[in-house]
């Protein structure tokens, strides 16, 4: 057993395990604020602020790819 206890992936593990397990009431309020916070981020602001503009201008794969390649290889102007 204490061969297991010295792997860095189950010590990490149970740093975790245990601080989740003695977290008071709001330590669990501040992770679901931190999650919902990553969400939003994440999710809604890349629908409505990111659209995708290659799948918009270009039908096949060769042309995205094309375009990529030159946009990344021009020089500056």
């Amino acid at each position: 057993m204490e061969e297991k206890r010295n792997n860095i992936f189950i010590r990490i593990f149970y740093f975790y395990y245990n601080g989740f397990k003695n977290m008071p009431k709001y330590g669990v309020q501040l992770w679901i604020l931190i999650l919902l916070k990553l969400v939003i981020m994440f999710a809604i602001l890349k629908i409505f602020f990111f659209p995708d503009v290659l799948e918009t201008k270009f039908d096949t794969d060769a042309e995205k790819s094309k375009f990529v390649i030159e946009q990344l290889t021009k020089p500056n102007q």
